[in-house]
């Protein structure tokens, strides 16, 4: 009997049955996908920039500046699509979760939405005219170098720096055509960025207390610098000087001038003067005269007098007598006479008056003595600066602290995303020391913002 081959069963006997769970569908991507692929949490630190520029320059924020915010958004925007798609391959190794990897958006969509927001951003740009759209094609061509190239180099932070740096630059040029008076905001501005990209290095794999200890030093630098610098134009950063009425200019350092009424120059140092009502010259170091009514010779040191008022001599120091008005003497060491304004005088220590003036009629002997110290005035302008100088550094610091005592991928990663938003009160803080609080104030707004939005989109 041959042999033959073997009847073909009717049922393949390997053929598995039908899975119950449907084959995988591709989806179109949820507003959420994109949230967290543009970061939009981050999109709260992107308008201070051009605020803080425009601050810097001596303006009011106008329609212009809105255009340069508008374009800041779509670079920056463009620039988080891109970086992602840049890193897909890392990421699906480092961050399976991240919408590119995890399939939730595709690495075409995410190129396309980089270019678009690119091309919208410089289309932005050019509606504030000419300048602006130079500056903001040099930052286009900054977030391509950055996320294309440069990331990864020695050269990174020092990229991402100097697009965070176009960024305020945009702002200034965008409201006032002029770029120069900008340039020290956006170096300090620049100095976190950098700061903060170094940290952002090491925040995948951790190890690393080298980066939060330099970005722990830079930020003590900036926060001071923010918080005890001074308004520009009015004192020593450089700027044109700046009157508050008719045609004198105003300043606090040495041998510039400042006025607030209409003729007579005004400074508090190197012997200059300084009026408060366009006669009596003022200044409060030796010899020279400080006179706030036309009359009364006044100073600080040396013996000297001081007046704010009638006739009465105003001083300090030993034996001097100081005085706000009226006929009473002024002072507050021993043996001499302190009065705010021609009633009995009040002791409150051993040969020392004080008159029980109210509070309100004191901040100008205040000012006079806080400027005889080489101290800020303590202005409400002053107080806005250090305040904001003060959240930036706990915003920045407080985080770089953990990660630099655990140095794990977790805390450094929050390091990185406390830099971030740390930003929006180091921009309030550059307002305000341009001598803009409203602008500070509106900028610092954004913070609450910017947190609540963390907490559902993270940051990095």
């Amino acid at each position: 009997m041959g042999t033959g081959a073997a009847p073909r069963p009717s049922v393949r006997p390997y053929r598995q049955a039908p899975s119950s769970e449907p084959s995988p569908v591709r989806v179109r991507p949820r507003l959420g996908d994109w949230a967290e692929l543009l970061r939009v949490s981050a999109l709260f630190t992107v308008p201070g920039d051009a605020l803080a520029g425009a601050a810097a320059s001596g303006a009011r924020p106008r329609g212009r500046t809105l255009l340069a915010i508008g374009s800041s958004l779509c670079l920056y925007e463009a620039g988080m699509a891109l970086n992602d798609w840049a890193d897909r391959e890392v990421d699906a190794v480092e961050r399976p979760h991240r919408p590119l990897p995890s399939g939730r958006i595709t690495p075409f969509a995410a190129l396309a939405a980089a270019a678009g927001l690119t091309a919208a951003g410089l289309v932005l740009a050019s509606l504030a005219g000419r300048r602006p759209l130079a500056v903001a094609g040099a930052l286009a061509g900054a977030v391509w170098a950055y996320d294309l190239g440069l990331k990864n180099t020695p050269a990174g932070p020092l990229a991402m720096a100097g697009a965070r740096s176009l960024d305020l630059l945009l702002g200034a040029v965008a409201t006032t055509g002029r770029v120069r008076p900008a340039l020290s905001a956006a170096a300090l501005l620049g100095a976190h960025t950098f700061s903060v990209t170094t940290v952002s290095r090491r925040e995948a794999e951790g190890g690393s207390t080298l980066a939060p200890l330099a970005g722990l030093a830079v930020t003590a630098v900036l926060s001071r610098a923010v918080a005890h610098g001074r308004a520009a134009g009015v004192s020593g950063d450089g700027g044109p000087p700046v009157t508050a009425g008719g045609g004198a200019p105003l300043s606090g350092d040495g041998g510039a001038q400042v006025s607030a009424v209409s003729r007579a120059p005004a400074s508090a140092g190197g012997g200059a003067y300084v009026p408060a009502d366009g006669r009596a010259p003022v200044s409060v170091d030796g010899g020279a005269h400080i006179s706030a009514d036309g009359r009364a010779p006044a100073s600080a040191g040396g013996g000297a007098h001081v007046s704010a008022g009638g006739g009465a001599p105003l001083s300090g120091d030993g034996g001097a007598h100081v005085s706000a008005g009226g006929g009473a003497p002024l002072s507050g060491d021993g043996g001499a006479h302190v009065s705010a304004g021609g009633g009995p005088p009040v002791a409150r220590g051993l040969g020392t008056h004080l008159d029980p003036t109210p509070a309100s009629h004191r901040p100008p002997a205040a000012q006079v003595l806080a400027a005889a110290l080489g101290l800020p005035g303590p202005t409400p302008a002053a107080s806005l600066r250090a305040e904001l100088g003060a959240l930036y550094a706990l915003t920045a610091a407080q985080p770089l602290f953990h990660a630099l005592l655990n140095p794990s991928p977790q805390l450094t990663q929050r390091a990185v995303g406390g830099g971030i938003r740390a930003m929006i009160p180091l921009q309030a803080a550059l307002a305000a020391r341009a001598g803009r609080p409203g602008t500070a104030l509106v900028t610092a707004s954004l913070a609450p913002l910017a947190r609540r939005f963390a907490r559902k989109v993270s940051v990095t």
